[in-house]
């Protein structure tokens, strides 16, 4: 049996690190708290888990509120429960990360909460422990990225190669060959490549490639380590 004891206000949350990518940069979205403690400084978006909701759909809906999009791609971090975490109640979160199309996220949004894409080698400093989520998180997503394409969650659906390439740079702040990592990706054959080129940086153009959700459910995972 649990024991009857009178305990003080628990309450849950579920606080989202959104991560975006520029074509140059990795970034975190970040808004102005529009309340006390702490108003005025910036935070991860976030919210309480209400009665009728499991975690996952309290961090959907969250991100449905900052972002104006359905079906992101996010995964649980860690859960935070350190007694003094935040200075009024107490409070538990649990922290998602999420992956966006930047250039999808609603610019009314953005406006509406004062929200900002920050580099993530070069953020602001949080509120609360919000930094030690952030910090979790991109662990969290340099590991998984390893082995899983979940990168393309980044991307818009078409891209060249060397877009691809700058992405994980980003994500792992490394420089990568370009013959090896070219050869690498391709190996692992979930790519399309597309019959039309992006002239925007050249005049020759590079060639257009899209991930095929199918072809990487039919390839052999456990090969699919990028090791770069």
């Amino acid at each position: 049996m649990y024991e009857d004891l009178n305990r003080e206000r628990l309450l849950l949350a579920v606080d989202c690190i959104v991560f975006g990518f520029d074509g140059d940069f990795l970034k975190v979205l970040l808004i102005k708290r529009g309340f006390e403690p702490e108003r005025g400084k910036w935070s991860l978006v976030g919210g309480f888990l209400q009665t009728d909701e499991v975690l996952e759909d309290a961090a959907a809906r969250i991100l449905n509120q900052y972002t104006g999009l359905d079906d992101i791609y996010m995964d649980q971090v860690a859960t935070f429960s350190k007694i003094d975490r935040d200075p009024e109640d107490r409070i538990v979160s649990t922290a998602y990360y999420a992956l966006i199309d930047i250039n999808q996220h609603s610019q009314k949004l953005s406006k509406q909460f004062s929200a900002q894409w920050f580099n993530i080698e070069d953020f602001p400093p949080l509120i609360f422990d919000h930094g030690e989520m952030v910090t979790a998180a991109l662990k969290r997503l340099r590991t998984k990225a390893q082995t899983e394409p979940i990168g393309f969650e980044l991307l818009p659906e078409k891209f060249t190669m060397r877009q691809l390439q700058t992405l994980y740079e980003a994500i792992w702040n490394v420089t990568l060959d370009k013959r090896n990592f070219s050869s690498k990706i391709r190996s692992f054959n979930f790519l399309r490549k597309l019959d039309e080129k992006d002239k925007s940086t050249s005049r020759k153009g590079a060639f257009l490639f899209r991930f095929d959700a199918d072809l990487y459910d039919q390839h052999d995972r456990s090969r699919t380590t990028l090791n770069l």
